[in-house]
């Protein structure tokens, strides 16, 4: 009789296929976040991949992947009152009204830049990155102490004071007294409110490289980050170009370079006043930018702008404003995507002035540098 033997079997992972609509769908999200949420435009581009690389079926076609989006709720048909945009097109291409994305795309989206960044990044420590302190926190640490006057009762540890008054007291005659009462202290958790600054000046996009998608996908991975896991901590997104104005969340698959001056000045003012409504303590700025600042707007409302080398009235204004961010305890973090020696020595007096950082960065390596020193920079309190 032969003995049954028991062991393991190794074999190559065959990584599950994915199903037509899914392998479509990861290529739509880089497609939309290219083309700033213009749908059309994305399908375009798809339709374009699809012949050069047969990414469809005749069981499972663009159009069909079209009709799935909809079914699912990633995309809403918006159709137009008037019947001048229905004329004559491409044949299958051709729909009545225009499918826009909805907040659920999104949302997905800003999950799926996460996701790409957190993926390309070594996986650390686990952890909430907390102060050194220890006291009355978020978060329980794992010590214990004996219990003092004046500390909740929500922080004594029944399991440790019920097992001290065992020992101390016995079973038989089992009594609980202040001595036997064990505290577990707890860790404060940072809180931190950020503003990040995005250049949408015209050299975002000149010499052929696309600079605002990178940026673009990292502030809607560090906003999905801080909603997710840090959701008492508040980032504020402000783009900057001859003016700078406020945008929403939910903006950012939208956002596009403009024909604009850079005036950085504009920028940090707006994200001063921003945070100064902030009650958290710890404060700070992050910047993107990849040009010289050109452009200020003057008290009467007209612009002074100058794009020839660094103009000395518009930097002496630029470091006038970090030596204010300075003296209000805001740090400001530069991230300079250029190799320009003279804009990096701006750079490097710009962030004297402030006391800041600044990292001279290209596309590739933003988004982790961008998310190493936000989580730095919670361990600790800036002041």
């Amino acid at each position: 009789m032969m003995q049954e033997r028991i062991g393991f079997k190794f074999e190559f992972f065959n990584p599950k296929e994915k199903d037509p609509f899914e392998k479509l769908f990861d290529i739509f999200k880089e497609l939309i976040t290219h083309t700033s949420g213009d749908f059309d435009e994305a399908i375009n581009w798809l339709r374009e991949l699809d012949k050069e690389y047969k990414l469809t079926t005749s069981e499972y076609t663009v159009d069909d992947f079209i009709e799935d989006l909809k079914a699912r709720g990633y995309i809403k048909e918006e159709f137009d009152s008037s019947d001048e945009n229905k004329e004559g097109g491409e044949g299958e291409g051709d729909r009545p009204g225009s499918f826009t994305i909805t907040a659920k795309t999104e949302q997905l989206l800003r999950k799926h830049a996460l996701d790409q960044i957190f993926g390309n990044m070594r996986k650390g420590a686990s952890g909430n990155h907390k102060t050194g302190k220890l006291g009355q926190g978020d978060e329980h640490s794992g010590d214990f102490r004996p219990y003092r006057f004046g500390d909740g009762l929500d922080s004594i540890s029944m399991t440790e004071s019920l097992r001290n008054a065992q020992i101390n007291n016995g079973m038989d005659s089992f009594n609980l007294t202040e001595d036997d009462l064990v505290v577990e202290d707890s860790q404060f958790k940072a809180q931190m409110s950020t503003v990040l600054m995005i250049d949408i000046s015209h050299s975002m996009i000149l010499y052929g490289e696309d600079r605002i998608t990178p940026a673009k996908k990292v502030a809607m991975a560090l906003a999905e980050l801080i909603t997710s896991r840090y959701p008492k901590d508040t980032l504020d997104i402000i783009v900057f170009g001859n003016d700078s104005w406020p945008i929403k969340i939910a903006d950012l698959p939208y956002l596009k370079v403009g024909p604009y001056h850079t005036n950085t000045v504009a920028g940090l003012q707006l994200a001063m006043d921003i945070l100064r409504r902030k009650r958290n303590t710890n404060k700070q700025i992050f910047m993107i930018t990849d040009g010289k600042p050109s452009c200020l707007r003057l008290k009467d409302g007209t612009y002074y702008k100058n794009s020839n080398g660094l103009d000395e009235y518009i930097v002496e204004k630029c470091y006038t404003m970090a030596a204010q961010a300075r003296r209000l305890h805001i740090p400001i973090t530069t991230f300079m995507i250029a190799n320009d020696s003279y804009l990096q020595r701006f750079v490097d007096q710009f962030t004297e002035a402030n006391q800041g950082k600044a990292f001279f960065t290209g596309l590739q390596g933003l988004g982790e540098m961008i998310f190493t020193d936000y989580e730095a920079n919670r361990k600790k309190r800036l002041r």
